[in-house]
């Protein structure tokens, strides 16, 4: 949150070979194929960002508490500590785009399993199609984030992964928009716990058919677009480099400054998806905004899209200030939103906790800079065990709810805040660059 989540690679990926390097960077193939990679990011951005919207829509069908609706997250999430390294292993074999194409078609296959999950009336149903959708959007962030650096010049890498990135944002935007047009705006007004039986077996079906429609749509356009991935898996000409097992590398976490921002990847992420996921139950509460499903989950674009905005921004901030205290800074301005939306009533705290957003902007990539700088030679190992950390976003929102079904959301709130304290005194710790070690 996975903001989206700019999740990094779990290994030494394969490298394109001399010809097929200057190729890439230079060639006439090198802007089809950033296009392509430029599609992913929209892609896995704006499908993770529409667990926001379903949220809602089954915690009102399945009659489920806050702890109960945010399995839907854990479900999600959990892909990115069980695929991530299958998936790295899989770039290994077989490329790049043929690991991409395989993630796509894994990424329809979840979708199409909204079918029988809405035919059946099941929860754990609908748990399963949403963690074969996230073990495809985790296959496809594997390939993301490396490929894109490399179909270019070195000189221009970072420009080219920010403006990706920047497509990532795009779709965390429009998605949650579209999504409650389609999935919240046919919010039912019959009282799910006054059915039983058959009657709610049947009603369940016919109020996820919109569900099912909107991930319909989509497995259709991600079925075009593994086509053109598929038919670009020849383009690049990879040599497959051996990388260390990342069981190897966990004696990373022995070094504190590591092992800290490894915890903090962790804290940020299930902070950031906690939030995202229960902004349209606050919102429709009465002495926040008092809006319809519909119309709160509109305003959800609003949370993902401070973190677009937050990036042009911190990009240039963090040009001017050490990052460590720009991080510490952000992580300061997250807990004020917080604590004022968990204080406040009306418009105030409604805006309050969007505004989060705006400020999770720049956390993950600085985090995860600050983490790894000084490994050296052992970056690539760094960047696998955080990819892992992202499991953070299965584990923090369940307990968010979990305290939500004990007191309230305003209540709840205090884990986030929590995680962004601790987030902060990290920003702190690594403010000064670190000593390179081997």
């Amino acid at each position: 949150m996975v903001q989206t989540l700019e999740g990094p690679t779990t290994t030494d990926p394969p490298s394109l070979d001399a010809d097929a390097d200057a190729h890439a960077g230079d060639g006439a193939e090198a802007p089809a194929l950033r296009g392509f990679v430029f599609a992913l990011f929209f892609i896995f951005g704006g499908v993770t960002s529409l667990n926001d919207v379903i949220i809602p829509k089954l915690k009102e069908l399945f009659t489920l508490s806050y702890a109960e609706a945010m399995l839907v997250q854990t479900a999600f999430f959990a892909a990115y500590f069980l695929i991530s390294i299958p998936a790295s292993g899989l770039v290994r074999r077989v490329g790049y785009m043929r690991t991409a194409a395989f993630g796509l078609v894994t990424m329809t296959a979840g979708c199409l399993l909204f079918v029988p999950a809405s035919a059946s009336g099941a929860f754990p149903v609908f748990l399963l199609a949403l963690f074969v959708l996230a073990a495809g959007i985790t296959t496809v962030q594997v390939v993301t984030n490396p490929l894109i650096s490399m179909l270019g010049p070195a000189r221009t890498a970072h420009s080219r992964l920010t403006f990706a990135q920047a497509f990532n944002s795009i779709g965390t935007t429009v998605f949650p928009y579209v999504g409650s047009l389609l999935i919240l705006g046919s919010l039912a007004k019959v009282d799910a716990h006054a059915l039983a039986g058959p009657a709610l077996a049947a009603y369940r079906a016919a109020e996820t058919h919109m569900v099912v429609r909107t991930y319909l749509g989509l497995a259709l356009a991600l079925v075009v677009v593994a086509a053109v991935v598929w038919s670009a898996r020849n383009r690049l000409a990879e040599t497959p480099e051996h990388s260390p097992s990342l069981l190897k590398s966990f004696d990373l976490l022995r070094r504190p400054r590591f092992a800290f921002g490894a915890a903090c990847i962790f804290l940020y992420v299930g902070a950031e998806v906690a939030i995202g996921s229960v902004i349209v139950n606050f919102l429709t509460q009465s002495d926040v905004l008092g809006l319809g499903p519909e119309a709160a989950g509109k305003h959800v674009a609003f949370y993902w899209g401070g973190a677009m905005v937050g990036r042009l921004v911190g990009g240039f901030l963090l040009r001017m200030f050490s990052p460590g205290k720009v991080l510490a800074v952000a992580a300061a301005g997250a807990i004020s939103l917080v604590a004022v939306a968990a204080g406040a009533t009306g418009a105030i705290s409604g805006w309050a906790l969007l505004a989060v957003g705006l400020m999770n902007s720049i956390m993950f990539p600085t985090i995860f800079s600050l983490a790894n700088e000084g490994l050296g030679r052992r970056a690539a190992e760094g960047s696998g065990l955080i990819c892992v950390a992202i499991v953070g976003g299965a584990i923090i929102p369940p307990l968010t709810g979990r305290l939500a079904d004990l007191s309230s959301l305003r209540v709840a709130f205090a884990l986030p805040a929590l995680c962004y304290l601790l987030i902060a005194a990290f920003g702190l710790y690594a403010r000064r660059p670190a000593a390179v070690r081997s």
